[in-house]
């Protein structure tokens, strides 16, 4: 169990201030990978919280692999959003307030994997062709660019 989610046996739906990474990861040819959430059936960057003693860089591969299979070598910082349009609330009732960590990175080894524990698909889309809906954070991230 992570970090986050041990912390919500505590404080139950109660907003926390979270901080995470995502990542615009793309391929060779320029295409963004998305992810869509079994959460929300919602289409978003892969993404998550990071763990105690885990660098925000760290936290974006990490969650590259785990919801795709996929990495990158090397991270870039993007920008770090938060403020009012950060703020979530998860269809079980949980609220966060995102720190976002946003970074970029260009895929470079592993095997696309379609189905995780926390996504139903993952899929690489021309910027000017991504699916929806997409997840609030993820709009506001992307419109921000």
């Amino acid at each position: 169990m992570g970090y986050v989610l041990d912390l919500r046996q505590q404080v139950g739906h109660q907003p926390l201030v979270v901080v995470g990474a995502a990542l615009l990861a793309t391929n060779a040819v320029g295409q963004l990978l998305l992810v869509k959430r079994t959460d929300n059936q919602c289409w978003g960057l892969p993404a998550g919280s990071t763990e105690p003693g885990e660098t925000t860089e760290q936290t974006a591969q990490r969650e590259l692999r785990e919801e795709t299979g996929l990495t990158v070598a090397k991270v870039q910082l993007v920008q770090v959003f938060s403020g009012p349009k950060m703020h979530y609330t998860y269809p079980n009732g949980d609220v966060i307030d995102s720190v976002t960590i946003l970074y970029r990175g260009v895929v470079s080894g592993g095997q696309l994997m379609s189905t995780t524990n926390e996504t139903s698909a993952a899929m690489f889309f021309d910027r000017d062709q991504l699916p929806t809906p997409l997840t609030p954070i993820t709009a506001y991230m992307l419109s921000s660019l």
